[in-house]
């Protein structure tokens, strides 16, 4: 299996804690001190729920949350800061853990056995980024990434990191510029490509994308890569025409392999809360995706966020971005991120 995103578990956490420093100054580090310096009794109780609010959480999931809380800490008599506060560690956890039909991140498990969706034919969703890992061993080459999101989101910039990691890894990787729409966005994925050392598959602006992908997945193969990382259009004004254009990417990628794509990734940014959320919504219902690339975590995120993408879209997140980097990204690893989250504030 190839070990590409467990590289270093400490320099990793030490990542996520930094990407999350923010949220932990500004929000959640507070809930650690409300518990150590007061009695929990329901003006705490309420403090904390607002902090949960604020933070981006949501305030369906909040109530939730706090209420759990209550009844949990009632049952067992927790009645010590650290007793309560490792409660609330393990409801955040337990809320982001892997959806209901989580899929087995071995890596000799073909796609083609996971749980497809009748309504859209395509992949089921990945439990965890070591799914993405454990397909580019070479059993299944090119592993096809299909990176979907709205303009703006910080795709672009996602595709490269990820095309950094691979390459970094030892694995050929090639970049299909699928987003034909907009004039400058195969320029800027060529650019990016130069700067991994990747090659950049590209077509004329206005051209078909189906015609992209066929090209992008034949010089793949042709030229024995081991990844594909294939770039789409993000408009949403033309919703309908979006819909089409996607499922005729994903056509045209199964004729050349009927497991592919492996993994639809849809790169969100989450220094919009949750106005980036409801436009994701609406661009979740074009195509199945097997998990999220968070990116701009490390900026003026709020990290309630998190919870809320997981609870309202029920995709799992893969990744983070970490910085502004190629090299600043990391696996989604939520015990390291509710313990970054929780750690008090001096």
């Amino acid at each position: 299996m190839l070990r590409l995103f467990r590289r270093n578990r400490d320099e990793e956490k030490k990542a996520t804690e930094q990407a999350v420093k923010p949220s932990r100054e500004r929000w959640f580090g507070r809930i650690a001190n409300l518990l150590r310096s007061s009695r929990l009794d329901d003006s705490v109780w309420d403090e904390i729920e607002e902090i949960l609010i604020s933070s981006d959480v949501g305030v369906e999931t909040s109530l939730r949350i706090i209420d759990r809380l209550k009844q949990q800490a009632r049952q067992e008599r927790l009645d010590s800061p650290e007793a309560v506060t490792e409660a609330l560690k393990q409801a955040l956890t337990e809320d982001l853990a892997p959806g209901p039909h989580p899929v087995s991140a071995h890596a000799g498990q073909s796609l083609a056995h996971a749980r497809q969706s009748p309504a859209h034919p395509g992949p089921a969703p990945s439990a965890h980024p070591e799914l993405v890992e454990g397909r580019t061993d070479g059993s299944t080459r090119p592993y096809v990434i299909l990176m979907v999101g709205v303009n703006g989101v910080g795709k672009t910039t996602s595709i490269g990191k990820l095309a950094h990691h691979f390459t970094q890894s030892g694995r050929k990787v090639i970049l299909g510029a699928g987003d034909t729409f907009r004039a400058a966005a195969a320029e800027q994925l060529e650019i990016l490509g130069q700067r991994v050392g990747v090659d950049v598959i590209r077509h004329t602006a206005g051209a078909d994308p189906g015609a992209v992908a066929y090209d992008a997945y034949q010089a793949s193969k042709s030229r024995g890569a081991d990844v594909l990382i294939f770039d789409t259009a993000g408009r949403l004004h033309t919703k309908s025409n979006l819909m089409e254009e996607l499922r005729k990417i994903h056509r045209v990628l199964k004729r050349q392999d009927p497991t592919a794509p492996h993994e639809v990734i849809l790169t969100l940014d989450a220094t919009t809360g949750h106005n980036g959320l409801a436009q994701a919504k609406s661009f979740r219902e074009a195509v199945d995706c097997t998990g999220i690339f968070l990116a701009k975590l490390d900026g003026t995120a709020r990290g309630g966020i998190v919870l809320a993408i997981k609870q309202e879209l029920e995709v799992p997140i893969l990744f983070i971005g970490t910085g502004e980097g190629m090299a600043d990204m990391a696996p989604f690893d939520a015990d390291d991120f509710v313990d970054a989250l929780l750690e008090p504030v001096s």
